[in-house]
């Protein structure tokens, strides 16, 4: 039996790309179930993360007119990563399977098709890998790949060359709902889910219109979350530079030394506050980042909602539509 599908898309201010990305995934999802290979049942719910253009009336319209689409608003702008994880886990309460997709779709959606067939041999996870990032501009594709290298020589488990195009199994989303963290950072959480993953082939597209959202800020910040919430290797790199440091200073201590007894010691005022500049650096860099992760310890332990729903709106199976109120 074919499964439910809901493809899962995050929207910020995405006024200009969303009818076009509507009609393409309309597109498509009426391919697959004619093709048989989802039920009719099967949806596209576009998540609006806080937009403060016209994107939910643009998305209230298109649920209006269109059966296949559904749309979840959120009450404010919580962050991609959290706009993806209400869009599934208001889906997994009626879905098999679920594909999560960028709305400007440079993802490739013939690979959805993919993914299905390899859900339907057993696989819960299917990851988009991009096989070429040439459409992404020089500086986002230097500093993403950059970015893997990095994570994994952190020993983070995450799929290289993956951003958040993939499908999920219904067990693994009601896996991924017992994680309650709130420093989300869905590519390194969902790898170590531990079922059983396989991935394919995603060839990036050009924007059709708008701009990348994801800022040069933003996508500093993922990293940070990234690094911080699965691993505390720059804490133990923190300590090897203090033991570097102390073996430099024994080091020092013996070359002033001699140069006293020596009589060879000339003040050197220069070499004096380059030290003292160097070093105070470095300790401010490790109370930085030793900072970073007391700072997600306080968000944890409080333990707040992640998002609040402002508005659901979805078709039901006998194409009754249904609102539900802010959670």
């Amino acid at each position: 039996m074919p499964p439910r599908l809901t493809i899962v898309s995050p929207c910020y201010n995405e006024e200009a790309t969303l009818p076009h990305s509507a009609n393409e995934l309309s597109a498509f999802l009426e391919r697959m179930i004619s093709l048989g290979k989802v039920t009719p049942e099967s949806r596209i719910l576009f998540v609006n993360d806080g937009s403060q253009d016209q994107t939910w009336p643009i998305i209230k319209e298109l649920h209006s007119t269109n059966a296949l689409i559904d749309g979840l608003s959120l009450s404010g702008n919580v962050g991609h990563q959290s706009a993806i994880m209400a869009g599934m886990l208001a889906a997994r309460e009626y879905s098999d399977a679920v594909v999560t997709i960028d709305a400007d779709l440079q993802d490739d959606l013939d690979a959805v098709e993919e993914m299905l067939d390899r859900l339907a041999e057993g696989y819960d996870i299917v990851y988009g890998v991009k096989e070429s990032r040439m459409a992404d501009p020089f500086l986002k594709r230097t500093t993403a790949l950059t970015f893997y290298r990095l994570q994994r020589s952190m020993g983070i488990k995450a799929i290289f060359n993956h951003a958040d195009f993939r499908l999920l199994s219904r067990q693994t989303l009601d896996a991924l709902a017992q994680y309650p963290e709130r420093n989300l950072y869905l590519r390194g959480l969902i790898p170590q889910l531990g079922f059983r993953s396989t991935t394919v082939k995603d060839v990036i597209r050009e924007r059709t219109a708008g701009s990348s959202k994801y800022t040069l800020r933003k996508m500093l910040l993922l990293a940070v979350d990234g690094i911080t919430s699965f691993t505390t290797r720059p804490i133990s790199w923190i300590i090897g530079m203090g033991l570097a440091f102390l073996l430099i200073s024994i080091c020092m201590a013996v070359y002033v030394v001699v140069s006293y007894v020596e009589h060879l010691s000339v003040p050197g005022w220069a070499s004096l506050m380059l030290s003292l500049w160097f070093i105070g650096s470095i300790l401010l860099l490790s109370i930085g980042v030793i900072g970073q992760y007391i700072g997600k310890i306080y968000i944890e332990i409080k333990q707040r909602p992640r998002y609040h729903i402002a508005q659901f709106l979805k078709h039901n199976d006998d194409n009754r539509q249904a609102r539900y109120p802010m959670e």
